[in-house]
């Protein structure tokens, strides 16, 4: 019987092995929120308080956020924690680029 090299399906199912042999990835992606407009600055304070979370620009009821992490489950839990905040009316993500570490080391 051939051998194979890579991933097993019972691997993958398990999640055994991956990360040696998985390029590490970084995550990176802009957000709009939306919210009051009376809640905009400490919005802002509590978004900038956030780690891999910084606000690019706020204006009116209107927040531009770039969010940064090692996968998407991390993205979308920050995001998730910025809908939760007082004065958050929608958080929503308008786009994302995955680099390899090595890319985005360069």
């Amino acid at each position: 019987m051939k051998q194979r090299s890579g991933i097993t399906r019972r691997e993958l199912l398990r999640g055994n092995g991956l990360a040696d042999r998985l390029p590490l990835r970084h995550h990176i992606s802009s957000a709009v929120i939306s919210v009051l407009p009376r809640h905009r600055e400490q919005v802002c304070v509590h978004i900038d308080d956030m780690e891999g979370v910084e606000v690019h620009a706020a204006e009116g009821s209107k927040i531009v956020a770039v969010i940064e992490g090692p996968s998407a489950g991390v993205l979308g839990e920050r995001l998730m924690r910025i809908n939760l905040l007082e004065g958050v009316l929608s958080a929503n993500l308008v786009y994302e680029q995955i680099c390899d570490e090595e890319e985005s080391a360069s």
